[in-house]
């Protein structure tokens, strides 16, 4: 992955596409190989090192959200920052920056039970970016949404992508999703094999 590249990773059910997602975000332990991220080797971290690779440089938008349920979107967005240790002021122009950026700073106050699927989904693209990280990665991130809101959300990535040049890869069966894409990986019988147009 380099700097403002935009991802699909296609594969069918079962190919290990979210299981990637997590060797290469450090969510899961490597067997073999390494991985390396802005010129450091995953496999020689610790877990606490790990954390905090991922804390700085890395974004992870999950299929099922990850909202802290007693959390505001806000909030959401803005622990991740505390967790930095970044000062409160910041923290709150950060996040609302972000959420003005996805549409949804007129609920910065909702939980997350009083929004939609595509509403959350957005706060949690928020919460993958405010801490400008050097990837992004997203599983599934349209599953769930009607068709619409599916297209926002794609283009709020891509939008983003653009302005900020982070780089995304996100896996999906979503064909209108794949779409998006500026180049591609499909992941097959353990093999990934890369493409400049949609192989599936």
């Amino acid at each position: 992955l380099c700097k403002g590249d935009f991802i699909c990773l296609t594969g069918p059910s079962g190919s290990g596409k979210s299981t990637l997602l997590h060797l290469l975000g450090t969510l899961e332990q490597i067997d073999e190989g390494d991985v390396w991220i802005d010129g450091v080797s995953v496999r020689s971290l610790s877990a606490s090192e790990k954390a905090a690779l991922r804390l700085s440089k890395l974004g992870f938008i999950f299929q099922s959200h990850n909202l802290v349920p007693v959390f505001s979107a806000l909030e959401n967005v803005s622990f991740v920052l505390e967790l930095q240790g970044v000062p409160q002021r910041e923290r709150v122009e950060r996040s609302m920056a972000l959420l003005e950026a996805v549409g949804l700073a007129d609920l910065s106050r909702r939980r997350p039970h009083e929004m939609s699927g595509g509403q959350q989904q957005r706060v949690a693209i928020a919460r993958a970016l405010v801490t400008e990280p050097l990837v992004v990665f997203a599983d599934e991130p349209t599953a769930s949404l009607d068709s619409v809101t599916s297209a926002q959300v794609m283009e709020l990535l891509q939008s983003l992508n653009e302005s900020q040049h982070v780089a995304v890869l996100y896996a999906t069966h979503d064909k209108a999703a794949m779409a998006y894409a500026r180049s591609y990986l499909l992941i097959r019988d353990g093999v990934l094999t890369p493409s400049a147009e949609c192989p599936v």
